[in-house]
Formats: C-alpha cells, structure tokens, sequence
C-alpha cells in the first residue's frame, strides 16, 4: 500500500472530496486524522475509514482559529509522534457579482480558504522541518487559475493558495517537504445537489469528457501526491477537470 504508515491529516474531511480522500488514504494503509469543523459529520467518515482497516482518529477544528489549530496539531503529534501528510481541504463558497458582494461574504472565504491553510501549513511545518520529510497538499480550483462569473472571493482565495503552494514548495523543497496542489473542476459532490437540471447539463458540456468528476477521483490524485511514487513532484498544481481549462 503506498501510504503505509504515514499519518495524514485531512482538513474538509466531513464530506465530499475530504471524506473521499480520507477513505482512500485509509485504504493504501495511512493512518487517517479526520479533521472538520462539524463534528457530526465525521462519524460515518471515521467509521468508513476505521472498518477499512485503518488507524484513525477525528478533530472538530475551525481551520480560522489558530489557537485551535495550535491545541489539534499538538493533540497529533502526542498521539502519533509525526504528520508526514497534511491535505488542506477545506473551504467555502459565498458568491457574488462583484458589485453585490458583501464584506462579509468576502472575508469568510478568504479567511477558510487562505488563512485555514497559512495556520495548518505554517503549524505542521516545525515538525516536518525537523524530521527532513513531509507532503503539504492543498486544494486550489480551476477557479483560481481561469476564474468564474460570481466568484471574486473564491477566485482570489484558490489563486492565492497556489501563491501558498509556488513559495513553499521553493521554501520547504530543500528542507525534504514536498508541496503541490490540486485544482478539481466540476465535481460531482453534495453541492451541487442545489443546482438546477439544466446547469448541471451545461456543465457538463463545458468538459470534453462529457461528466462531471468524482470526489474519488480527486482523492486518487491527493493519494498519488501523497506517496514516494510522486517523490520529484513539487510546486506543481494539477489539474483535475476532464480538460474543461482546454
């Protein structure tokens, strides 16, 4: 199993591409650290991850309240020793044209989509730093490289984390910490449950391979990232989008 051992920790992982992601990592033999901020929802996810023969273990976390971070990250490290895999997937949308967009709505995404990976990353990195090894994954979007009607916020907030990924990859490279991103396109995950037929359908044909993507597909990439098979991979941003960017 690729991740034999390695213990990741996975941010989102209550749902969707995070819960996709921790069940596989969980299959290639990782130790699996749930984290989300609703505790609820990590149950089934832990649950799946535990009857598929892994180690796991779950946070309620606020990826924005650094204090808290400080508190898991610690908790990690007393129970495990190490995180050699840290995937920072969590985030939100509030959209918006840029005219009609609230500050509020602006800085909630920028504050999980930039500042809840700046706390986790710049947390996990002292350790990874000591050890001379360790993978930092984050979850940027097509978004943040091409852009989207109604997302200024988001756009920004998924341009930013390659921003993340580009310097610590330049950074933390020679230190033995390997750091790359992953830009999904339309995913077939519980929020688009709320979009109409007919948009789901020109969604559809925006992508050459005419469907949407699965959270499972995306995590076999993190999966991919995550293992020595990827162990000259750095600084890169991957797109998984069918060829929708083409």
């Amino acid at each position: 199993m690729r991740l034999q051992d390695k213990v990741a920790l996975i941010t989102g992982a209550g749902q969707g591409i995070g819960a996709a992601t921790a069940l596989k990592f969980a299959r290639e033999g990782a130790v699996v650290v749930a984290c989300d901020i609703n505790a609820a929802s990590l149950n089934a996810v832990t649950e799946a991850c535990t009857n598929a023969g892994a180690q796991t273990a779950a946070y309620c976390i606020d990826t924005t309240d650094r204090h808290g971070v400080d508190e898991v990250i610690a908790s990690v490290l007393d129970r495990f020793g190490r995180i050699d895999v840290l995937v920072n997937n969590a985030g939100i949308t509030r959209d918006a044209r840029l005219q009609k967009m609230t500050l509020d709505q602006f800085d909630a995404v920028i504050d999980v989509n930039l500042r809840g990976v700046f706390h986790l990353s710049q947390a996990v990195s002292h350790g990874m730093v000591a050890r001379g090894s360790g993978v930092i994954l984050n979850a940027s979007s097509v978004v943040g490289i091409h852009g989207n009607f109604g997302q200024t916020n988001y756009a920004a907030s998924k341009f930013g984390v390659i921003g993340f990924t580009k310097t610590w990859s330049r950074e933390l490279g020679p230190k033995g910490i390997r750091v790359n991103a992953v830009a999904p396109g339309f995913i077939d995950t519980a929020i688009l449950s709320t979009i109409p037929d007919d948009m789901l359908r020109k969604m559809r044909e925006q992508v050459p391979l005419a469907r949407l993507g699965t959270a499972e597909e995306v995590a076999n990439v993190y999966a991919f990232l995550a293992s020595d098979e990827a162990s000259y991979i750095n600084g890169a941003v991957i797109e998984v989008s069918g060829g929708m960017t083409l």
